[in-house]
């Protein structure tokens, strides 16, 4: 006798599909959308330069700061135009991967 697995609704999109799903895939960490208003180092790596301040108004895509790893510069820009609510680093940190370094309002 063949046991027969249970299925299961899974959703893409609009779609619904009927599968069987692995225990792997139900332990999963489920994605998240970012929240543009959290600039989070994408690296790890050290703060050379901050360009604004506590309180400064920015315009989408304006450079927030440079985050230097393995020798490369990299400039971290606004994805949003807003208004600077925290800074959470200082220059010359070294920070890692995922740290909170800016939140916008």
């Amino acid at each position: 006798m063949v046991k027969k697995e249970k299925m299961e609704k899974f959703v893409i999109g609009e779609t619904v599909y009927k599968t069987q799903l692995t225990e792997k895939f139900r332990n999963r960490k489920v994605w998240e959308q970012p929240d543009e208003r959290l600039v989070k180092a994408y690296i790890p790596g050290n703060i050379l330069e901050i360009f604004v301040k506590k309180g400064q108004k920015v315009k989408e895509g304006e450079k927030l700061m440079i985050l230097e790893a393995m020798k490369m510069r990299n400039i971290l820009s606004s994805p949003i135009s807003g208004k600077i609510k925290a800074i959470h680093v200082e220059t010359g940190v070294m920070v890692p991967k995922n740290k909170l370094l800016i939140e916008l309002e």
